[in-house]
């Protein structure tokens, strides 16, 4: 992954990082690039069915779909994968519509074991087909309602362990189970997160690149609190999801100072938000930073057709190119445009190629970034107490 920016602050990061390895000890998420996913892929060879379907919402799920969408038109898949993610009925019946359930496996996951979107889409699963040993798994927290209810049913279930949280949880069962039954290599996304993990603990590239970046963020968190990911490729849309979670929740907290902090993450598409949220980037207020995203080699050798098309002959410059060159050239070009103004704080993360290393790299790379700026803010990177609010009141809501 090659890394370029176009701002430079100075501070010294001794301290940051040794709360970081102080926090390592107890937030699991940044150790699981260590572990054997060998469990994972055995259960994965013995799944049978075609369809393999995600119950979930939320960390239960983002991580999933972006690795998922980010591989799958490079990979030879002999199963899909579904996630059923919200109480909208209409993508509900709509999904299930095209889904022959009688050769599905559903993955109910939930850390709490009781979320009512994901449990409320189950009972509708099972209002429609039985759902025991034979076609389910659960995913979610070893003492949870769920997982007594996997035992009693003698449902096979996975454990997410009580240190990881769901917006955090990609690298654990979560993500590496249903990713495993598809055909995805998680040893090659393991291997991909453990080399930012490496990178980062023996302060080297991606140590620098991370602090680097945390530290300008938080420091002019009051000029630049917007934070645009700019992803050169459809591909990326998942990560883009994944990512404004992971901020948004991670990051939108009070401080130890009772102070409300937060950084509002943005996720876009080129090309086509060029032709849309562009503009108010380059001639809006200046209270946004960007990174682009790029993928240099897209695994696709689509070329623009030496086409005759009457009246559009001064177009004919773009016979022969491929797209990937073309999107990669729009990407440069809206680079080139924001850095040539010399007032929009804007870096370029570039991935080699669309492979799992890639994307895991890149999602572990955020993980860390997002623990870092937690720790610059003075947070707690690791609850949601604002969402918690909320589901509370829902459920007193739903009791009357």
């Amino acid at each position: 992954m090659k890394y370029q920016h176009n701002f430079n602050p100075t501070i010294s990061d001794e301290d940051i990082f040794e709360e970081i390895v102080i926090e390592k000890e107890d937030i699991g998420y940044y150790n699981l690039v260590h572990q054997d996913g060998s469990v994972f892929k055995k259960y994965a060879e013995g799944v049978k069915q075609k369809n393999i379907v995600v119950i979930g919402i939320g960390g239960s799920t983002l991580g999933t779909y972006a690795i998922y969408k980010f591989l799958k038109y490079s990979k030879n898949l002999s199963k899909k994968l579904y996630f059923l993610e919200t109480t909208d009925p209409i993508d509900i019946k709509s999904k299930l519509e095209n889904i022959e359930l009688d050769d599905t496996l559903f993955i109910v996951i939930s850390k709490s074991g009781t979320t009512i979107e994901t449990i409320s889409i189950f009972k509708y699963i099972n209002s429609l087909i039985k759902c025991d040993k034979n076609n389910t798994l659960v995913i979610t927290e070893s003492d949870s309602k769920l997982s007594e209810y996997a035992k009693a049913n003698e449902i096979m279930s996975f454990n997410i362990p009580k240190n990881v949280g769901g917006r955090f949880s990609v690298f654990s069962a979560v993500g590496l189970v249903p990713l495993a039954i598809v055909g995805i290599d998680i040893d090659q996304l393991l291997s991909g997160a453990k080399e930012m993990h490496d990178s980062f603990f023996s302060k080297t590239q991606t140590y620098e690149r991370v602090l680097k970046k945390a530290r300008f963020f938080v420091e002019y968190k009051n000029s630049f609190n917007i934070n645009v990911v700019f992803s050169y490729s459809s591909r990326l849309e998942g990560f883009n999801k994944w990512y404004i979670q992971l901020w948004g929740e991670s990051l939108g907290k009070i401080d130890i100072n009772s102070t409300r902090q937060g950084l509002t993450p943005i996720g876009i598409i080129g090309p086509i938000d060029q032709h849309s949220f562009l503009q108010l980037i380059v001639e809006g207020r200046r209270d946004k930073t960007v990174t682009v995203i790029k993928v240099e080699d897209f695994d696709s050798n689509l070329v623009i057709p030496s086409v005759r098309l009457e009246g559009l002959e001064e177009l004919d410059y773009i016979d022969g190119i491929e797209f990937s060159s073309l999107i990669n050239e729009q990407a440069d070009a809206t680079i080139e445009s924001i850095n040539n103004l010399n007032d929009i704080p804007c870096d370029v993360i570039s991935i080699d190629s669309v492979n799992e290393k890639s994307i895991a790299a890149l999602m572990y790379e955020y993980e860390l970034l997002t623990s870092v700026c937690a720790k610059f803010m003075y947070i707690n990177a690791y609850d949601q107490p604002g969402v918690e609010a909320g589901k509370i009141i829902l459920k007193q809501k739903l009791k009357k």
